[in-house]
């Protein structure tokens, strides 16, 4: 913890240094705070602070109910006052006309530096999270019940006209059995990992259907013939996600539900021909992303600087869209409809509450979450600009909003006048807004990570694990290494030179270019080798190397065929031992040789 006090006192002494102005009573209550309330005053408390900051540049003013916590003189806090009077007037609370972009985007770096570093959340904050999981999925079915088929038909009408010519493509390769699966590289609900999942013997009765094993799960009917018997459950006995909880913020952990072998292997098939026909088609790539986040970066740095674009955030936007919702948005197509249906899970097991049928369509762990979500969030945005304008979606239209309108996964970007009318749908649809990272008013945006004021960046580098004592702390040197190289770049150049000092002790720390693969030091300067490689004759520097090993995990026989014949591609695998060793790393390590400086 000390060494995390230093840091953030450099951080303070450099931002007030750009600020001009004093920062040493600040972290006067900055020690103070941590020693009464720990480390939660660095990872809560201090983020709350700049949710006001934000709702203040997004309302034009500082209320009377903001910085709560906090003594103040006049309508602002004494803490980083000397950030926040370069923002706001002291007596009125009213933003400056000309506000200095630099206050903002330090109390920014201050506040947010530690809100999502990685530690586990206490047992009380966890259970309230499997709760609020829970909660969520009762509203989830009362919204169903309330919801008009009226809005369902108008939903499904508006779908099929964005996403049609998709849909009956994916839907005549599900009648074709053109589907080709695929495993991914995460954990299963039945607990098989590496090359195992090759030879899984579990199928489903509802996956037989439209998914035979025969032709899934062996590389040829002699196979078939001649391979281990499958077991068929039926949709009574199927095995339930697995809902877990995986580190966050300290506030609130993330929750994520773990499909068994044979959904998430038939989901990734479904998935890949989605994201392939949305980013391959000339008018919906423009609205939706999967792989690039530019595009709603630089329409957020649009809206910022001409107020004419709001971005949009969704607040437990996974386990809110109802399944109701899903089978509408593909009901004219049959197949994938029943596709869709087949490969999402019924019933997820919930520590300590049990097993329970869901409402929703899947949460974050289905490979179909994100693109799913991203299909219906689009669709109800057209709803709602069509319902402000109270006219009919067409194709049309889509070329009018080309540029206006995007969506990456739940980071949403509308034009500000159709807001509250877009907003209102998704409400109707049991969608919530997180309204303290929705921006619509003032010159403050955010979208897929980056954030700006008035057309300038203020993002900031985060620290994200605590920092490294020991060399064998290599998850955490990473992050430190990578830490300090966005602070570099940041203009944090005294704080680096700590970082420097600090990784320094624990393994060489040279300078390298940012294609290097050692461990290095990034900088301006172009980096100098301490000796010529003899057979390439290129320079080398003495750099830690990050190292690991699949786990043990042999294929053979009927198991191996079926890998080769569901690889991507026409180049050979990256891994001549991917036989022998396969799935993640269970460890890393940390290696020091001769490594390239470029």
């Amino acid at each position: 913890m000390k060494s995390h006090m230093l840091l953030l006192k450099l951080i303070l002494e450099e931002s007030g240094i750009r600020c001009c102005t004093s920062t040493t009573n600040d972290f006067k209550t900055v020690v103070r705070r941590v020693k009464a309330e720990g480390e939660s005053f660095l990872t809560i408390s201090l983020p709350g602070f700049c949710d006001d900051l934000q709702k203040g540049l997004a309302n034009g003013r500082v209320a009377s109910t903001d910085f709560v916590g906090y003594a103040k003189t006049g309508c602002l806090p004494r803490f980083l006052s000397g950030f926040t009077r370069q923002i706001f007037d002291t007596k009125t609370g009213m933003l400056l006309d000309e506000p200095s972009i630099e206050a903002i985007h330090s109390l920014r770096q201050i506040t947010l530096l530690y809100g999502k570093v990685n530690l586990p959340c206490s047992d009380a904050r966890t259970k309230a999270a499997f709760d609020k999981f829970v909660e969520c999925e009762q509203q989830v079915r009362k919204y169903d019940a309330l919801r008009d088929e009226s809005d369902l038909s108008e939903f499904t009408r508006i779908a099929s006209i964005l996403f049609g010519d998709i849909f009956s493509t994916i839907d005549r390769k599900i009648y074709d059995g053109d589907i080709v699966p695929k495993h991914g590289p995460g954990k299963t609900a039945d607990k098989l990992d590496g090359n195992a999942k090759y030879n899984q013997t579990v199928w489903t009765e509802r996956l037989e259907y439209y998914f035979p094993h025969m032709e899934n799960l062996f590389p040829s009917v002699s196979h078939f013939l001649d391979g281990p018997d499958v077991q068929l459950l039926e949709p009574g006995a199927e095995t339930p996600v697995k809902v877990v909880a995986v580190p966050k913020t300290l506030k609130t952990p993330r929750i994520i539900a773990i499909e068994p072998t044979c959904m998430q292997y038939m989901q990734q098939g479904l998935m890949e021909l989605i994201v392939e026909g949305i980013e391959s088609s000339d008018s919906l790539s423009s609205f939706i992303g999967f792989t690039d986040q530019i595009p709603n970066q630089k329409m957020a740095c649009e809206g910022s600087l001409k107020g004419e674009l709001a971005t949009l955030d969704l607040s437990e936007a996974s386990d809110r869209v109802s399944n109701q919702l899903v089978r509408a948005l593909c009901r004219p197509w049959v197949h994938l409809y029943n596709g869709l249906d087949a490969t999402r899970s019924r019933k997820a097991d919930v520590p300590g509450v049990g097993v329970l049928r869901l409402a929703k369509y899947a949460s974050m762990g289905s490979a179909l979450c994100f693109p799913i979500e991203a299909m219906v969030f689009t669709t109800l945005v057209f709803m709602g600009i069509c319902k402000e304008r109270s006219i009919p979606f067409t194709r049309d239209l889509l070329k009018e909003f080309k540029g206006k309108v995007r969506v990456y996964g739940d980071d949403i970007i509308v034009p500000v006048e159709y807001v509250h009318s877009v907003v209102s749908v998704l409400q109707d649809f049991g969608l919530v807004v997180n309204t303290s990272k929705s921006f619509w008013t003032g010159k403050f945006r955010e979208s897929c990570g980056k954030e700006y004021y008035d057309g300038s960046d203020v993002s900031i580098v985060r620290c994200r694990r605590m920092l490294p004592t020991q060399r064998r702390h290599v998850l955490e040197m990473v992050s430190a290494a990578s830490f300090r190289n966005q602070l570099y770049f940041a203009g944090y150049w005294k704080t680096c030179q700590f970082l420097d000092e600090m990784i320094g002790k624990l393994i060489p720390f040279p300078l390298t270019e940012v294609t290097s693969p050692g461990l290095g030091r990034h900088s301006f300067l172009p980096p100098q080798g301490e000796r010529e490689c003899p057979d390439l004759q290129r320079p080398l520097v003495r750099a830690a190397v990050v190292s690991g090993q699949s786990p043990p995990s042999k294929l053979e026989g009927s198991g191996a065929l079926l890998k080769y014949f569901l690889k991507r591609g026409e180049q050979p695998f990256a891994d001549g031992n991917h036989l022998e060793r396969a799935g993640r790393p269970q460890a890393v390590n940390i290696k020091l040789r001769w490594v390239p400086v470029r």
